[in-house]
């Protein structure tokens, strides 16, 4: 059986705000990873997204690094929510989902937010049926749809080839964690604390830019308190 495919997300807040996110937190750009321009972003930032291009180099790098966690083990609170991803072109809307479920003490959601009753009933299962429930969930679909036709851009075909890929990084007890739902299991990247995340989360994206140093597609935004 052939998976889903969703039209692809920009980077769109107004999808978090069609799924009853209160924008008492915002997505922002960041505009370079040196502290300077790290400087500029408002704080606290409780999540981070990177999109990114799927290269070969990168995919050579993330079956080395998925072998060597899988012989080393790594330690992942079970706080943390992870999903994998089934859906094709969803990572957008994948990456949003894993910021805000990382983060629901500190952010708001209206009455009735779909996102809200998403993430409350999913709660409790593992990445693989986290993923099939997103599949089911019509509301969370028809938002993205909405959104990705509604983005700064042309939205491309739904059987166009993306090879773009957004991924989520979040602090959880203390920990830096990048969350890629085309992994098999969070990324341990070490310890953090709300004052330092942002600088955290950009070492490890600056990582993911001198892989590919001929790329230019790079984009890091973050999620910042108003």
């Amino acid at each position: 059986m052939e998976s889903q495919r969703w039209l692809p997300l920009e980077a769109n807040p107004d999808f978090l705000k069609q799924l009853g996110l209160l924008p008492t937190w915002q997505f922002g750009d960041v505009y370079g990873l040196d502290p300077d321009l790290l400087s500029m972003v408002p704080r606290p930032v409780c999540s981070v997204l990177l999109l990114f291009p799927v290269t070969e180099k990168y995919e050579s790098y993330r079956l080395e690094e998925e072998a060597k966690i899988k012989s080393q083990s790594q330690e992942v609170s079970s706080e943390v929510y992870f999903m994998k991803q089934t859906i094709s072109n969803a990572c957008g809307t994948i990456g949003l989902i894993h910021a805000v479920a990382n983060n629901q003490d500190r952010l708001e959601f209206g009455p009735g937010s779909a996102l809200k009753k998403f993430l409350s009933e999913s709660r409790s299962l593992s990445p693989e049926k986290k993923a099939k429930f997103l599949e089911e969930d019509e509301s969370i679909r028809v938002t993205h749809e909405s959104s990705a036709q509604e983005g700064q851009t042309e939205a491309p075909s739904i059987d166009e080839k993306v090879d773009l890929h957004f991924i989520a990084f979040v602090n959880v007890g203390g920990k830096l964690y990048e969350l890629d739902g085309r992994k098999p299991f969070p990324i341990a990247h070490g310890t953090t604390t709300e004052d330092t995340f942002l600088e955290n989360a950009a070492e490890v994206c600056k990582k993911f830019i001198a892989r590919d140093p001929d790329e230019l597609r790079f984009t890091v935004v973050a999620l910042s308190k108003v």
